[in-house]
């Protein structure tokens, strides 16, 4: 059997490459975690023989010399007839410092100082941010959250769809996603958070709808936004893109985003090309 799908996931320690490798496990790929690159393509070889038609592989990117490095010649050997995609989990700093700080593990790279580590892995992992095919940041993304966005882009066979979308719904107060292609800013509509009997209410349901569809420049704006997006999305097919992230951002991240995301979300799911998902980032803060 030849391989139909091929993900390579790499990234910073601690921003989720364990998660994303269970995720894709639950997906029914063959997985292998903190590989030496030098075993790629036997690894792949011995997943198609298996009957394995897609695998995921998260190569242990710090070794060298008789382990390998992860190179582009490497990767394609390694491919057995599918088209390598490389997917890459960034965090801010913050959250890695965070989230060593909450497991209380050492970082790979070890050291005096937790942040010498981190820069010096980020450093390191350039080259492989600049050739990845998707990019994502899981500062803001709880386990849950990264493992529904892998089923959502991950679970289609390849050829099904052109274009992956994901529509964020987000509060500025809470940072911009780093991974967004698009932003949309959003906060320039009336906010339900003043109106009593909305504020702890969210974007999709019907009393906010209701509020926010009864102001003229929202469907004016959702007009435009959707016009703007059916002219680009056939540009970025045309250019080769396989992931989108359209970012929706209101102040808190929980009224106007979220209405303005579920909208769009719904026009663009209208297109056969794209699969579309959605995350609603911050209505628990």
């Amino acid at each position: 059997m030849s391989i139909r799908r091929f993900v390579i996931v790499t990234g910073l320690s601690g921003a989720g490459k364990s998660q994303a490798l269970a995720a894709f496990e639950d997906l029914g790929f063959y997985c292998l975690d903190n590989l030496p690159p030098t075993l790629l393509p036997q690894i792949v070889s011995l997943a198609a023989s298996s009957g394995y038609d897609r695998v995921a592989i998260a190569p242990d990117v710090r070794t060298a010399g008789p382990f390998g490095e992860l190179s582009p010649g490497l990767v394609a050997a390694a491919t057995n007839g599918a088209v390598p995609e490389m997917l890459f989990l960034d965090a801010s700093d913050e959250t890695l410092v965070r989230r060593y700080s909450e497991t209380r593990r050492k970082h790979p790279l070890g050291g005096e100082r937790l942040t010498e580590a981190i820069a010096a892995e980020r450093a390191s992992l350039a080259p492989l941010r600049d050739r990845a095919q998707r990019i994502w940041d899981t500062s803001a993304l709880t386990a849950h959250q990264l493992r529904r966005r892998i089923k959502d882009e991950f679970s289609q066979r390849p050829g099904e769809k052109e274009l992956h979308v994901t529509v964020i719904a987000f509060g500025y107060k809470y940072g911009l996603p780093l991974d967004a292609d698009i932003v949309f800013d959003v906060r320039f509509l009336p906010n339900p958070h003043y109106v009593e009997s909305l504020r702890d209410l969210v974007g999709t349901d019907a009393e906010v709808v209701a509020y926010l569809e009864a102001i003229p420049e929202t469907r004016t704006f959702l007009k435009r936004a959707e016009e703007l997006l059916d002219f680009v999305i056939p540009e970025f097919l045309g250019e080769g893109k396989v992931q989108l992230t359209i970012a929706i951002g209101c102040t808190g991240g929980r009224h106007r985003s979220v209405y303005v995301a579920e909208q769009l979300r719904r026009h663009l799911a209208a297109d056969a090309r794209l699969e579309v998902a959605s995350i609603v980032r911050d209505v628990e803060r």
